[in-house]
Protein backbone atom coordinates (compact mmCIF):
# COMPACT_ATOMS: atom_id res chain seq x y z
CA UNK A 1 0.00 0.00 0.00
CA UNK A 2 1.38 3.35 -1.47
CA UNK A 3 1.72 5.95 1.66
CA UNK A 4 1.05 9.83 0.24
CA UNK A 5 1.46 13.09 1.79
CA UNK A 6 1.01 16.41 0.44
CA UNK A 7 3.48 19.58 -0.03
CA UNK A 8 3.49 23.02 -1.87
CA UNK A 9 6.32 24.48 -3.89
CA UNK A 10 6.02 28.48 -3.89
CA UNK A 11 7.98 30.12 -6.53
CA UNK A 12 8.39 33.75 -5.88
CA UNK A 13 9.42 34.83 -9.60
CA UNK A 14 10.76 38.51 -11.11
CA UNK A 15 7.21 38.69 -13.06
CA UNK A 16 4.68 35.46 -11.61
CA UNK A 17 4.10 33.45 -8.30
CA UNK A 18 3.50 30.13 -8.55
CA UNK A 19 1.79 27.41 -6.23
CA UNK A 20 2.25 24.39 -6.62
CA UNK A 21 0.46 20.97 -4.73
CA UNK A 22 1.84 17.29 -4.94
CA UNK A 23 1.53 13.89 -3.72
CA UNK A 24 3.98 12.68 -2.30
CA UNK A 25 4.65 8.52 -2.98
CA UNK A 26 6.40 6.50 -0.53
CA UNK A 27 8.90 9.37 -0.27
CA UNK A 28 10.19 8.76 -3.81
CA UNK A 29 8.19 9.92 -6.30
CA UNK A 30 5.58 12.95 -6.64
CA UNK A 31 2.39 13.81 -9.12
CA UNK A 32 1.15 17.43 -8.99
CA UNK A 33 -2.53 17.71 -8.26
CA UNK A 34 -3.25 21.25 -8.12
CA UNK A 35 -1.51 24.20 -9.10
CA UNK A 36 -2.32 28.58 -9.04
CA UNK A 37 -0.53 31.10 -10.68
CA UNK A 38 -0.58 34.83 -10.49
CA UNK A 39 1.12 37.59 -12.36
CA UNK A 40 2.62 39.64 -9.71
CA UNK A 41 5.35 41.17 -11.21
CA UNK A 42 7.89 42.19 -8.54
CA UNK A 43 10.85 43.13 -10.42
CA UNK A 44 8.62 46.21 -11.78
CA UNK A 45 9.95 49.63 -11.87
CA UNK A 46 13.25 48.41 -9.01
CA UNK A 47 15.80 49.15 -11.26
CA UNK A 48 16.92 52.55 -10.64
CA UNK A 49 16.70 52.65 -6.94
CA UNK A 50 16.58 48.71 -6.08
CA UNK A 51 13.50 48.89 -4.19
CA UNK A 52 10.77 46.15 -4.34
CA UNK A 53 7.61 48.97 -5.22
CA UNK A 54 4.96 48.73 -1.98
CA UNK A 55 2.70 47.79 -5.06
CA UNK A 56 3.89 44.67 -5.97
CA UNK A 57 4.72 44.16 -2.81
CA UNK A 58 0.94 44.45 -1.44
CA UNK A 59 0.13 42.33 -4.67
CA UNK A 60 2.59 39.51 -3.95
CA UNK A 61 1.65 39.55 0.26
CA UNK A 62 -2.19 39.19 -1.72
CA UNK A 63 -1.27 36.62 -3.66
CA UNK A 64 0.62 34.58 -1.23
CA UNK A 65 -2.37 34.87 1.33
CA UNK A 66 -4.64 32.99 -1.35
CA UNK A 67 -1.67 30.36 -1.72
CA UNK A 68 -1.83 30.07 1.81
CA UNK A 69 -5.37 29.56 2.31
CA UNK A 70 -5.34 26.87 -0.97
CA UNK A 71 -2.67 25.14 1.09
CA UNK A 72 -4.47 24.83 4.14
CA UNK A 73 -7.91 23.35 2.54
CA UNK A 74 -5.14 20.82 1.08
CA UNK A 75 -3.76 19.44 4.60
CA UNK A 76 -0.41 20.37 3.17
CA UNK A 77 1.95 18.78 5.40
CA UNK A 78 4.91 20.92 4.57
CA UNK A 79 5.14 24.49 2.56
CA UNK A 80 8.49 24.97 0.34
CA UNK A 81 8.96 28.64 -0.78
CA UNK A 82 11.74 30.07 -2.29
CA UNK A 83 12.23 33.33 -4.39
CA UNK A 84 14.76 34.40 -7.08
CA UNK A 85 16.35 37.66 -8.19
CA UNK A 86 13.90 39.95 -8.15
CA UNK A 87 13.68 39.73 -3.92
CA UNK A 88 17.71 38.35 -3.98
CA UNK A 89 18.72 41.67 -4.91
CA UNK A 90 16.00 44.15 -3.51
CA UNK A 91 17.78 46.09 -1.20
CA UNK A 92 14.07 45.80 1.16
CA UNK A 93 14.74 42.01 0.84
CA UNK A 94 14.47 41.55 4.85
CA UNK A 95 11.58 43.93 5.37
CA UNK A 96 9.24 42.26 2.85
CA UNK A 97 9.98 38.67 3.67
CA UNK A 98 9.21 39.33 7.48
CA UNK A 99 5.92 40.67 6.02
CA UNK A 100 5.29 37.22 4.27
CA UNK A 101 5.97 35.38 7.59
CA UNK A 102 3.70 37.86 9.56
CA UNK A 103 1.01 38.15 7.16
CA UNK A 104 1.22 34.31 5.67
CA UNK A 105 2.78 32.03 8.24
CA UNK A 106 6.07 30.84 5.87
CA UNK A 107 9.12 31.53 5.34
CA UNK A 108 10.45 32.23 1.93
CA UNK A 109 13.99 31.29 0.66
CA UNK A 110 15.92 33.15 -1.53
CA UNK A 111 18.02 31.20 -3.65
CA UNK A 112 21.79 32.56 -4.35
CA UNK A 113 22.29 32.76 -8.15
CA UNK A 114 24.06 29.54 -8.14
CA UNK A 115 21.32 27.88 -5.51
CA UNK A 116 18.50 28.65 -8.61
CA UNK A 117 20.60 27.08 -11.33
CA UNK A 118 21.15 24.18 -9.85
CA UNK A 119 17.66 23.48 -9.05
CA UNK A 120 16.51 24.26 -12.69
CA UNK A 121 19.65 21.76 -13.19
CA UNK A 122 17.68 19.27 -11.38
CA UNK A 123 14.64 20.22 -12.92
CA UNK A 124 15.82 19.36 -16.21
CA UNK A 125 18.67 16.15 -15.97
CA UNK A 126 15.70 14.38 -13.71
CA UNK A 127 13.27 14.46 -16.95
CA UNK A 128 15.47 14.78 -20.25
CA UNK A 129 17.70 12.00 -21.24
CA UNK A 130 20.40 14.57 -22.63
CA UNK A 131 23.36 13.75 -21.79
CA UNK A 132 25.01 17.24 -22.77
CA UNK A 133 23.53 20.22 -22.85
CA UNK A 134 22.98 23.93 -22.13
CA UNK A 135 19.72 25.16 -20.58
CA UNK A 136 18.54 28.82 -21.03
CA UNK A 137 15.77 29.93 -18.17
CA UNK A 138 14.98 33.18 -19.39
CA UNK A 139 12.69 34.91 -16.44
CA UNK A 140 11.40 38.75 -16.12
CA UNK A 141 14.86 40.03 -14.47
CA UNK A 142 17.89 37.33 -15.29
CA UNK A 143 18.69 34.65 -17.72
CA UNK A 144 20.10 31.69 -16.95
CA UNK A 145 22.71 29.92 -18.86
CA UNK A 146 23.82 26.26 -17.63
CA UNK A 147 26.38 24.05 -19.26
CA UNK A 148 26.07 20.47 -17.99
CA UNK A 149 27.91 17.20 -18.90
CA UNK A 150 27.71 13.53 -18.00
CA UNK A 151 25.16 14.79 -15.10
CA UNK A 152 27.13 17.41 -14.15
CA UNK A 153 27.44 21.76 -14.36
CA UNK A 154 30.48 22.58 -15.99
CA UNK A 155 29.59 26.30 -16.18
CA UNK A 156 26.51 28.68 -15.57
CA UNK A 157 25.95 32.34 -15.75
CA UNK A 158 22.96 34.76 -14.64
CA UNK A 159 22.74 37.52 -16.82
CA UNK A 160 21.08 40.58 -14.99
CA UNK A 161 18.51 41.39 -17.39
CA UNK A 162 15.24 39.60 -18.42
CA UNK A 163 11.84 40.10 -20.28
CA UNK A 164 10.92 42.96 -18.09
CA UNK A 165 13.79 45.34 -17.99
CA UNK A 166 14.34 44.76 -21.39
CA UNK A 167 10.71 45.66 -22.44
CA UNK A 168 11.21 48.83 -20.36
CA UNK A 169 14.67 49.65 -21.67
CA UNK A 170 13.93 49.59 -25.04
CA UNK A 171 10.96 50.77 -25.27
CA UNK A 172 10.83 54.61 -25.41
CA UNK A 173 9.51 56.01 -29.50
CA UNK A 174 10.07 52.55 -30.75
CA UNK A 175 7.83 50.47 -33.10
CA UNK A 176 7.50 46.54 -32.21
CA UNK A 177 9.76 46.07 -34.58
CA UNK A 178 12.76 48.40 -33.64
CA UNK A 179 12.32 47.08 -30.03
CA UNK A 180 12.72 43.58 -31.01
CA UNK A 181 16.21 44.58 -33.23
CA UNK A 182 17.76 46.87 -30.62
CA UNK A 183 16.78 43.76 -27.89
CA UNK A 184 18.66 41.57 -30.63
CA UNK A 185 21.57 43.76 -30.81
CA UNK A 186 21.92 43.88 -26.88
CA UNK A 187 21.71 40.19 -26.28
CA UNK A 188 24.43 39.33 -29.16
CA UNK A 189 26.74 41.71 -27.47
CA UNK A 190 25.75 39.70 -23.48
CA UNK A 191 26.07 35.96 -25.23
CA UNK A 192 29.15 36.89 -27.27
CA UNK A 193 30.27 37.96 -23.77
CA UNK A 194 29.99 34.60 -22.44
CA UNK A 195 33.15 32.33 -23.30
CA UNK A 196 32.65 28.89 -22.43
CA UNK A 197 29.53 29.19 -25.13
CA UNK A 198 31.90 30.23 -28.36
CA UNK A 199 33.97 26.48 -27.09
CA UNK A 200 30.53 24.10 -27.82
CA UNK A 201 31.48 21.03 -29.42
CA UNK A 202 28.35 19.88 -31.61
CA UNK A 203 26.87 17.54 -29.35
CA UNK A 204 25.18 20.00 -27.25
CA UNK A 205 22.09 20.26 -27.23
CA UNK A 206 20.18 23.76 -26.53
CA UNK A 207 17.27 23.06 -23.97
CA UNK A 208 14.66 26.14 -23.15
CA UNK A 209 13.03 26.08 -19.90
CA UNK A 210 10.71 28.66 -18.35
CA UNK A 211 7.23 30.49 -19.23
CA UNK A 212 8.69 31.97 -22.83
CA UNK A 213 9.55 28.58 -23.84
CA UNK A 214 6.35 26.95 -22.94
CA UNK A 215 3.88 29.79 -24.57
CA UNK A 216 6.37 29.31 -27.56
CA UNK A 217 5.53 25.92 -28.04
CA UNK A 218 1.73 26.09 -27.25
CA UNK A 219 1.82 28.80 -30.43
CA UNK A 220 3.32 26.34 -32.46
CA UNK A 221 1.23 23.69 -31.64
CA UNK A 222 -1.88 25.27 -32.49
CA UNK A 223 -0.72 26.50 -35.55
CA UNK A 224 0.61 23.26 -36.95
CA UNK A 225 -2.48 21.30 -35.16
CA UNK A 226 -0.02 19.16 -33.07
CA UNK A 227 -2.06 16.31 -31.86
CA UNK A 228 -0.25 16.10 -28.93
CA UNK A 229 -1.04 18.17 -25.57
CA UNK A 230 2.36 18.34 -23.99
CA UNK A 231 4.91 20.62 -24.06
CA UNK A 232 7.61 18.43 -21.96
CA UNK A 233 9.99 17.39 -24.40
CA UNK A 234 9.00 19.55 -27.59
CA UNK A 235 11.50 19.87 -30.64
CA UNK A 236 11.53 23.36 -31.88
CA UNK A 237 13.81 24.22 -34.90
CA UNK A 238 15.63 27.47 -35.84
CA UNK A 239 13.90 27.40 -38.45
CA UNK A 240 10.37 27.53 -37.48
CA UNK A 241 11.55 29.58 -34.34
CA UNK A 242 12.03 32.37 -37.23
CA UNK A 243 9.02 32.07 -38.71
CA UNK A 244 6.94 32.78 -36.01
CA UNK A 245 9.26 35.38 -34.64
CA UNK A 246 8.82 37.20 -37.93
CA UNK A 247 5.07 37.18 -37.38
CA UNK A 248 5.31 38.26 -33.99
CA UNK A 249 8.11 41.45 -33.39
CA UNK A 250 6.31 43.42 -36.09
CA UNK A 251 2.92 43.04 -33.32
CA UNK A 252 2.00 45.53 -30.94
CA UNK A 253 0.94 44.66 -26.91
CA UNK A 254 -2.74 44.26 -27.86
CA UNK A 255 -2.57 42.48 -31.26
CA UNK A 256 -0.20 40.08 -29.30
CA UNK A 257 -2.20 39.47 -26.57
CA UNK A 258 -5.11 38.19 -29.50
CA UNK A 259 -2.45 35.62 -30.45
CA UNK A 260 -3.73 31.75 -29.98
CA UNK A 261 -1.46 30.02 -27.42
CA UNK A 262 0.24 33.02 -25.83
CA UNK A 263 -0.97 33.72 -22.06
CA UNK A 264 -2.69 37.87 -22.07
CA UNK A 265 -0.30 38.43 -18.82
CA UNK A 266 2.94 37.60 -20.95
CA UNK A 267 1.72 39.96 -24.31
CA UNK A 268 3.99 42.99 -22.99
CA UNK A 269 7.09 40.61 -22.62
CA UNK A 270 6.71 37.69 -24.83
CA UNK A 271 8.60 39.52 -27.62
CA UNK A 272 11.92 40.49 -25.16
CA UNK A 273 11.96 36.64 -24.18
CA UNK A 274 11.50 36.10 -28.47
CA UNK A 275 14.54 38.18 -29.39
CA UNK A 276 16.85 36.88 -26.71
CA UNK A 277 16.11 33.18 -28.16
CA UNK A 278 16.86 34.61 -31.24
CA UNK A 279 20.08 35.96 -30.58
CA UNK A 280 21.33 32.92 -28.57
CA UNK A 281 20.41 30.95 -31.88
CA UNK A 282 22.63 33.50 -33.53
CA UNK A 283 25.35 33.02 -31.43
CA UNK A 284 26.03 29.53 -31.00
CA UNK A 285 25.78 26.81 -33.86
CA UNK A 286 22.25 25.31 -31.85
CA UNK A 287 19.86 24.67 -34.92
CA UNK A 288 17.28 23.07 -32.65
CA UNK A 289 15.67 23.46 -29.17
CA UNK A 290 14.23 21.18 -26.91
CA UNK A 291 11.78 22.85 -24.48
CA UNK A 292 11.59 21.31 -21.24
CA UNK A 293 8.41 21.96 -19.05
CA UNK A 294 10.51 20.66 -16.09
CA UNK A 295 12.07 23.71 -14.67
CA UNK A 296 13.09 25.31 -11.14
CA UNK A 297 10.13 24.46 -9.40
CA UNK A 298 10.20 20.38 -10.43
CA UNK A 299 13.84 20.91 -9.63
CA UNK A 300 12.84 21.97 -6.24
CA UNK A 301 10.47 18.77 -6.14
CA UNK A 302 12.90 16.32 -6.98
CA UNK A 303 15.25 17.52 -4.48
CA UNK A 304 12.57 17.58 -1.68
CA UNK A 305 10.17 14.65 -2.81
CA UNK A 306 12.76 12.28 -4.16
CA UNK A 307 15.49 13.02 -2.09
CA UNK A 308 18.10 10.76 -3.29
CA UNK A 309 18.18 13.37 -6.37
CA UNK A 310 19.99 15.68 -3.21
CA UNK A 311 23.32 13.34 -4.00
CA UNK A 312 22.72 11.70 -7.46
CA UNK A 313 20.16 12.35 -9.95
CA UNK A 314 17.75 10.02 -10.83
CA UNK A 315 19.64 7.15 -13.49
CA UNK A 316 16.42 5.79 -14.86
CA UNK A 317 14.26 8.60 -15.81
CA UNK A 318 11.59 7.21 -17.54
CA UNK A 319 11.24 4.19 -15.04
CA UNK A 320 10.86 6.65 -12.48
CA UNK A 321 8.26 8.34 -14.35
CA UNK A 322 6.41 5.61 -14.74
CA UNK A 323 6.67 3.65 -11.57
CA UNK A 324 5.19 6.79 -10.68
CA UNK A 325 1.97 6.68 -12.15
CA UNK A 326 1.79 2.91 -11.09
CA UNK A 327 2.49 3.52 -7.29
CA UNK A 328 0.26 6.63 -7.73
CA UNK A 329 -2.79 4.60 -9.30
CA UNK A 330 -1.98 1.27 -6.93
CA UNK A 331 -1.69 -0.91 -10.40
CA UNK A 332 -0.38 -4.23 -9.73
CA UNK A 333 3.70 -3.48 -10.04
CA UNK A 334 4.41 -7.32 -9.96
CA UNK A 335 2.24 -8.37 -12.81
CA UNK A 336 3.23 -4.95 -14.77
CA UNK A 337 6.74 -5.56 -14.05
CA UNK A 338 6.54 -9.43 -14.92
CA UNK A 339 4.44 -9.11 -17.76
CA UNK A 340 7.52 -6.48 -18.89
CA UNK A 341 10.14 -9.00 -18.66
CA UNK A 342 8.18 -11.37 -20.66
CA UNK A 343 7.60 -9.18 -23.78
CA UNK A 344 11.30 -8.37 -23.70
CA UNK A 345 12.26 -11.94 -23.80
CA UNK A 346 9.91 -12.63 -26.92
CA UNK A 347 11.29 -9.23 -28.62
CA UNK A 348 14.72 -10.94 -28.26
CA UNK A 349 13.91 -14.03 -29.16
CA UNK A 350 11.26 -13.19 -32.03
CA UNK A 351 14.48 -10.41 -33.25
CA UNK A 352 15.63 -12.89 -36.39
CA UNK A 353 11.63 -12.05 -37.38
CA UNK A 354 10.75 -8.76 -36.58
CA UNK A 355 13.95 -7.04 -37.44
CA UNK A 356 13.27 -4.11 -34.73
CA UNK A 357 15.93 -1.35 -34.36
CA UNK A 358 16.91 -1.45 -30.78
CA UNK A 359 14.61 2.11 -30.06
CA UNK A 360 11.60 -0.02 -30.33
CA UNK A 361 12.33 -1.60 -26.71
CA UNK A 362 11.27 1.41 -25.08
CA UNK A 363 8.33 1.56 -26.32
CA UNK A 364 7.66 -1.97 -25.97
CA UNK A 365 8.58 -0.96 -21.83
CA UNK A 366 6.56 1.69 -21.40
CA UNK A 367 3.85 -0.04 -23.40
CA UNK A 368 4.09 -2.96 -21.04
CA UNK A 369 3.92 -1.57 -17.45
CA UNK A 370 1.32 0.56 -17.97
CA UNK A 371 -0.95 -1.82 -20.25
CA UNK A 372 -3.27 -1.93 -17.66
CA UNK A 373 -3.83 1.81 -16.93
CA UNK A 374 -7.50 2.32 -18.06
CA UNK A 375 -8.78 -0.92 -15.65
CA UNK A 376 -9.53 2.47 -13.09
CA UNK A 377 -11.85 3.54 -16.05
CA UNK A 378 -13.59 0.85 -17.46
CA UNK A 379 -12.44 -2.80 -17.57
CA UNK A 380 -13.98 -3.63 -20.73
CA UNK A 381 -12.31 -0.81 -22.66
CA UNK A 382 -9.07 -0.81 -20.54
CA UNK A 383 -6.46 -1.48 -23.76
CA UNK A 384 -8.43 2.00 -25.20
CA UNK A 385 -8.29 3.96 -21.80
CA UNK A 386 -4.72 2.94 -21.38
CA UNK A 387 -3.53 4.18 -24.53
CA UNK A 388 -5.20 7.37 -23.45
CA UNK A 389 -3.64 7.17 -20.44
CA UNK A 390 -0.08 6.87 -21.79
CA UNK A 391 -0.62 10.10 -24.57
CA UNK A 392 -1.72 12.05 -21.83
CA UNK A 393 0.92 10.79 -19.31
CA UNK A 394 3.45 13.43 -19.65
CA UNK A 395 6.25 10.63 -19.14
CA UNK A 396 9.96 11.98 -18.55
CA UNK A 397 12.64 10.81 -20.69
CA UNK A 398 10.97 9.51 -23.57
CA UNK A 399 10.06 11.37 -27.18
CA UNK A 400 6.73 12.27 -28.22
CA UNK A 401 6.99 9.93 -30.96
CA UNK A 402 7.95 6.89 -28.80
CA UNK A 403 5.13 7.96 -26.50
CA UNK A 404 2.22 7.46 -29.54
CA UNK A 405 3.77 4.43 -30.49
CA UNK A 406 3.55 2.76 -26.99
CA UNK A 407 -0.66 4.24 -26.93
CA UNK A 408 -0.59 1.96 -30.32
CA UNK A 409 1.19 -0.94 -29.21
CA UNK A 410 -1.27 -1.43 -26.14
CA UNK A 411 -4.46 -0.67 -28.23
CA UNK A 412 -3.30 -3.00 -30.65
CA UNK A 413 -4.21 -5.51 -28.08
CA UNK A 414 -6.86 -6.66 -31.00
CA UNK A 415 -5.24 -5.87 -33.72
CA UNK A 416 -8.22 -4.74 -35.62
CA UNK A 417 -9.29 -2.09 -32.76
CA UNK A 418 -6.65 -0.20 -34.35
CA UNK A 419 -8.55 2.89 -36.20
CA UNK A 420 -7.11 4.26 -39.21
CA UNK A 421 -8.41 7.58 -38.22
CA UNK A 422 -6.34 8.03 -35.10
CA UNK A 423 -3.29 6.59 -36.71
CA UNK A 424 -3.84 9.59 -39.15
CA UNK A 425 -3.88 12.07 -36.57
CA UNK A 426 -0.64 11.62 -35.82
CA UNK A 427 0.82 11.17 -39.41
CA UNK A 428 3.33 14.27 -38.70
CA UNK A 429 4.98 12.39 -35.76
CA UNK A 430 4.64 9.00 -36.98
CA UNK A 431 6.44 6.93 -39.78
CA UNK A 432 5.15 4.98 -42.57
CA UNK A 433 7.23 2.13 -40.73
CA UNK A 434 6.06 2.51 -37.39
CA UNK A 435 2.30 0.49 -38.33
CA UNK A 436 3.95 -2.61 -38.95
CA UNK A 437 6.49 -2.37 -35.86
CA UNK A 438 3.01 -1.60 -34.09
CA UNK A 439 1.43 -4.77 -35.22
CA UNK A 440 4.51 -6.48 -33.81
CA UNK A 441 4.88 -5.16 -30.77
CA UNK A 442 1.49 -5.12 -30.32
CA UNK A 443 1.05 -9.32 -30.75
CA UNK A 444 4.31 -9.65 -28.60
CA UNK A 445 2.55 -7.67 -25.30
CA UNK A 446 -1.06 -9.87 -25.98
CA UNK A 447 1.21 -12.78 -25.54
CA UNK A 448 3.23 -11.36 -22.36
CA UNK A 449 0.25 -10.63 -20.99
CA UNK A 450 -1.74 -13.76 -21.89
CA UNK A 451 1.00 -15.65 -20.66
CA UNK A 452 0.33 -14.09 -16.84
CA UNK A 453 -3.36 -14.05 -16.99
CA UNK A 454 -3.55 -15.69 -13.76
CA UNK A 455 -1.00 -12.87 -12.27
CA UNK A 456 0.61 -15.12 -10.38
CA UNK A 457 4.14 -15.05 -12.39
CA UNK A 458 4.24 -19.19 -12.78
CA UNK A 459 5.26 -18.49 -16.55
CA UNK A 460 9.61 -17.83 -15.74
CA UNK A 461 10.87 -17.58 -19.43
CA UNK A 462 10.53 -18.70 -22.96
CA UNK A 463 12.38 -20.17 -25.53
CA UNK A 464 11.81 -19.34 -28.63
CA UNK A 465 12.13 -21.56 -32.04
CA UNK A 466 11.47 -20.98 -35.84
CA UNK A 467 10.93 -23.80 -37.62
CA UNK A 468 9.66 -23.55 -41.23
CA UNK A 469 6.08 -21.57 -41.24
CA UNK A 470 5.84 -22.28 -37.31
CA UNK A 471 7.23 -20.68 -34.09
CA UNK A 472 7.51 -22.55 -30.90
CA UNK A 473 7.55 -21.12 -27.55
CA UNK A 474 8.20 -23.75 -25.02
CA UNK A 475 7.63 -22.24 -21.52
CA UNK A 476 9.86 -22.34 -18.46
CA UNK A 477 6.93 -22.85 -15.91
CA UNK A 478 6.43 -23.55 -11.87
CA UNK A 479 2.76 -25.24 -11.48
CA UNK A 480 -0.21 -25.66 -13.97
CA UNK A 481 -0.27 -22.87 -16.42
CA UNK A 482 -2.91 -24.05 -19.06
CA UNK A 483 -4.66 -21.11 -18.21
CA UNK A 484 -1.97 -19.07 -19.48
CA UNK A 485 -0.97 -21.19 -22.52
CA UNK A 486 -4.53 -20.91 -23.97
CA UNK A 487 -5.14 -17.33 -22.86
CA UNK A 488 -1.89 -16.83 -25.16
CA UNK A 489 -3.03 -19.45 -28.04
CA UNK A 490 -5.67 -16.51 -28.48
CA UNK A 491 -3.35 -14.15 -30.54
CA UNK A 492 -2.69 -17.30 -33.01
CA UNK A 493 -4.36 -15.17 -35.97
CA UNK A 494 -2.98 -11.77 -35.33
CA UNK A 495 0.58 -13.14 -34.38
CA UNK A 496 0.28 -14.65 -37.79
CA UNK A 497 -0.75 -11.89 -39.44
CA UNK A 498 2.24 -9.59 -37.96
CA UNK A 499 4.83 -12.52 -38.49
CA UNK A 500 3.56 -14.28 -41.60
CA UNK A 501 4.04 -17.40 -39.46
CA UNK A 502 1.91 -20.19 -37.25
CA UNK A 503 2.13 -19.44 -33.38
CA UNK A 504 2.62 -23.27 -30.96
CA UNK A 505 3.27 -22.86 -26.91
CA UNK A 506 4.71 -25.64 -25.29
Amino acid sequence: MSTLKNIAIIDLGSNSARLVLAHVINDSYYVVYDELKETVRLAQDMEREGYLKQARIAQAVKTLKMFRKLCDANNVDKVYAFATNAVRKAKNQRSFLEEVNTVCGFKINVLSEEQEATQIYYGVINSLEIPKGVIMDISGSSIQLIQYNRRMILNRVCLPIGTMNLSVLFNENTTPLQQAQMIETYMRDQFNGVEWLKELDPDYKFIGVGGSFRNLVRIVKRINKYPLDMVHNFKLSAETFDKIYDMIKILDVEKRSKIKGLSAQRADIFCAALSCIKSFFGCTEFDEVTVSGSGIREGYMFNHAVPTTLEKPISDILGHSIYTRLYYYDLNVPHAEHVCNLAIQLYKQLRVLHKLPRQYVRVLRVAALLHESGMRLNFYDRYKHSAYFITNSNLYGISHRDLVLASFVVRGHNLEDIPANEWNRYSGILQEEDMVAVMRLAVILRIADSLDRSMSGSVKSINCDVLGDSVIMKTEVEGDCSLEIKDALGAGADFARAYKKNLEIL
